[in-house]
């Protein structure tokens, strides 16, 4: 996805495995659409065995960020889709249209859409925040839950933003009085002006523990690669200081208990979207899942711990339930 969280601007690469790189689907060419709550929305799919479904974060995001876990393909049939106004899938006729209840109703069409009976589903930062509502929603077609740097509540998406603040202000404080400069002028976050001004902080600052990593090989360009005006819609206007709308009040702290399936929650060491400090404390809020930390990982272990993060993935969705 292009934007966690509200900070920046920036592609997330794409790294495809060798092995796996001539028998693996183009993002671009080798999907289907399905009608799904009046919508089409581009899946594409890949692999053999339980379905595992990939929610991207944002919002606003596409799916193609989430190729980084197509060696996962060798056991499970992985579903990549862009939801509704993300990517290659339809786009809304009006911006109210976006929701976080869109998007959780959105996963609950395509599931039956495909036929499936139950899924795994891993949502990654926002996404993680539509796999948990999903789940929460629909306990009984979830098989297996994987909450990927995520948020548990709209005070820890609040965190995610004054953290990031008070990194910039700390660290580029060039760019931090260019940002008070204009903010004072009237401008917020959803300003083509503000945006910019944000982008200048490179995307390994906030977002990597090694931003040698993220080395963009994408070879070409992804449709519709980020939705700036659903993500405004959902996050508030001024969402990269003050969250509202959607995100300003979606609350799951004192529900996680009642999740039954098996629950994973992945955090990174030196992520500074979805803060440590926040991230540990969903073993308070859901002491039946998993947790683990990446050590050497920011926003994306699965692209600088990939070995372990895929093999801890690979022995949770293999257990029963």
């Amino acid at each position: 996805m292009l934007r966690k969280s509200g900070i920046l601007l920036v592609p997330l690469v794409v790294f495809f495995l060798n092995a796996h790189t001539q028998t693996l689907p183009d993002s671009h060419t080798d999907g289907v659409y399905y009608e799904v709550n009046g919508a089409r929305l581009w899946t594409v799919t890949c692999g053999s065995g339980p379905p595992l479904f990939f929610i991207a974060g944002g919002p606003g995001g596409t799916h193609y960020g989430l190729r980084s876990f197509d060696s996962l393909a060798d056991n499970h049939t992985l579903v990549y889709f862009d939801a509704l106004g993300r990517g290659k899938s339809d786009t809304a006729q009006t911006v109210t249209a976006y929701s976080l209840d869109r998007d959780i109703r959105d996963l609950e069409g395509l599931r039956q859409a495909m036929g499936y009976d139950k899924i795994a589903i891993l949502g990654h930062s926002y996404g993680g925040v539509v796999a948990q509502g999903y789940a929460l929603q629909y306990p009984d077609r979830v098989s297996h839950l994987v909450i990927a740097n995520s948020f548990h509540s709209f005070l820890m998406w609040q965190a995610n933003d004054d953290n990031c603040n008070h990194e910039i202000r700390t660290n580029y404080p060039e760019v931090w009085d260019t940002l008070m400069h204009i903010r004072a002028q009237g401008y917020v976050s959803s300003d083509p002006v503000h945006q910019e001004i944000y982008g200048r902080v490179p995307y390994g600052f906030l977002y990597a523990y090694n931003p040698d990593k993220f080395v963009n090989r994408r070879r070409k360009p992804y449709p519709n690669p980020f939705n700036a005006a659903l993500y405004y819609q959902m996050v508030g206007r001024d969402g990269d200081f003050i969250v509202g709308s959607d995100i300003g009040t979606f609350d799951y702290r004192q529900r996680l208990r009642e999740l039954t399936m098996p629950v994973l929650v992945v955090g990174g060491r030196f992520d500074r979207v979805a803060v440590p400090a926040e991230m540990i404390m969903y073993k308070s809020y859901c002491p039946q899942a998993r947790y683990v930390m990446f050590e050497k990982s920011g926003h994306n272990p699965q692209v600088e711990e990939p070995e372990a993060y895929f093999a801890l993935l690979r022995e949770f969705l293999s257990g029963h339930e």
